[in-house]
């Protein structure tokens, strides 16, 4: 609403604002939207968020839409923020929270990205839109593009999860099944987009989805009264929430409602395909292409990632890390935050508890700590990966 240009995150070149954009032309890399902070804290407030939607959308003046008639909104975000008291006291850790993205349209967190994508490709007059997915983006995106009349084609694994693929289907997105993984449906959408007229909605292929998942940053410093908790562990695949979330404290800081402190940040990728966490333990600053990658836990089957810069220097920024986890550990995992919180949370979710009971016997956390999991969807949509 206040944009005011948009910014490479590698190069810092700038682009006018309100134009169709895909990655930055000098340098390949994501496009960030910033926007005038000063103007936008006029009128968003504290004060003010207590008598707003329970949306994400209560955060307008921080969004990119310029016209209200082109929201493409299905209630989206102002998920859960839940005290696991019967889970973390079988670790003895009595500030564990679980942020529950299972409640968004679509059932997953994926929802936040694709309202905004979708409402600023509606704006921008955009005619086709198409992306590569591990599932969740996908259904969100058909769900998205259907609310706004623009027509979706999908481009997804062959294995990827029957209710993702269905999802895709019955919302009216033409759907493409690869032999391979996203990283190659992400190459048939490049191969062919131009000749196609479609727009990429790939994740930080274009500058908006990000806007979206940042809304988890703000929601989580409004649930706790606008003190950050001390850690917070993200389940990564192409990382756009984790990306999000720290764009999103720098933002609030701006706007003076949040101090320095930052929550130590960690990122948890399944042990099968862990290119974040490879290049965190060797040092580098940026994540090669993860070979072989497999896991049942689909939304972290992503070997490469585009914004893997950004996410590495976040995670040292913050003092936090990146942890791997095996499939068996995230699955009966599943159950065991099922069994204590009545949540049944993907196992992505369920992850990051398994990353956490690692950083207790290292200890990397303290019972003092405010640690927030996050669950980015429902289980739900994973049911292939339980024995039953």
């Amino acid at each position: 609403m206040h944009v005011t240009h948009l910014e490479c995150a590698k190069c810092g070149t700038n682009y006018e604002a309100n134009k169709i954009y895909n990655l930055c032309t000098s340098c390949g890399k994501p496009l960030l939207v910033r926007y005038d902070l000063a103007k936008a804290a006029e009128t968003l407030t504290k004060e003010s968020l207590k008598h707003r939607v329970s949306s994400l959308w209560r955060y307008r003046e921080v969004l990119p839409v310029v016209h209200d008639e082109n929201i493409v909104s299905l209630g989206e975000g102002w998920t859960p923020l839940l005290h696991a008291k019967r889970l973390g006291a079988q670790v003895e850790l009595p500030h564990l929270f679980i942020k529950d993205e299972s409640p968004n349209p679509t059932g997953s967190f994926k929802a936040r990205g694709q309202t905004t994508a979708i409402s600023m490709a509606k704006e921008l007059g955009v005619t086709k839109l198409a992306i590569p997915t591990a599932g969740n983006a996908g259904g969100a995106m058909s769900a998205y593009a259907a609310a706004a009349g623009i027509p979706a084609f999908v481009f997804m694994p062959r294995d990827t999860p029957a209710a993702n693929r269905i999802e895709c289907q019955q919302l009216g997105a033409e759907v493409t099944l690869i032999d391979g993984l996203i990283t190659d449906c992400g190459a048939e959408v490049g191969k062919r987009k131009e000749a196609e007229g479609w727009f990429d909605v790939s994740t930080l292929k274009e500058p908006y989805r990000i806007e979206g998942k940042k809304t988890m940053g703000y929601e989580l410093a409004e649930q706790f009264n606008w003190a950050l908790p001390d850690v917070i562990l993200y389940p990564t695949g192409g990382g756009t929430g984790l990306v999000g979330m720290w764009k999103a404290f720098d933002e609030m800081e701006a706007m003076g409602w949040i101090g320095h402190q930052r929550p130590r940040m960690f990122s948890v990728q399944a042990a099968g395909c862990a290119p974040i966490v490879r290049a965190f333990d060797n040092g580098w600053d940026e994540a090669p292409e993860f070979e072989n990658a497999h896991t049942s836990a689909s939304g972290l089957r992503v070997p490469k990632a585009i914004g893997d810069f950004i996410m590495l220097d976040i995670l040292r920024t913050s003092g936090g890390g990146a942890i791997s986890v095996t499939d068996e550990e995230m699955i009966a995992d599943t159950k065991v935050v099922g069994a204590a919180e009545g949540l049944f949370c993907a196992p992505e979710g369920a992850a990051c508890f398994s990353a956490l009971k690692k950083m207790l016997a290292a200890s990397t956390v303290s019972a003092q700590d405010r640690i927030v999991l996050f669950n980015t969807g429902t289980g739900v949509k994973y049911l292939e990966a339980y024995s039953l």
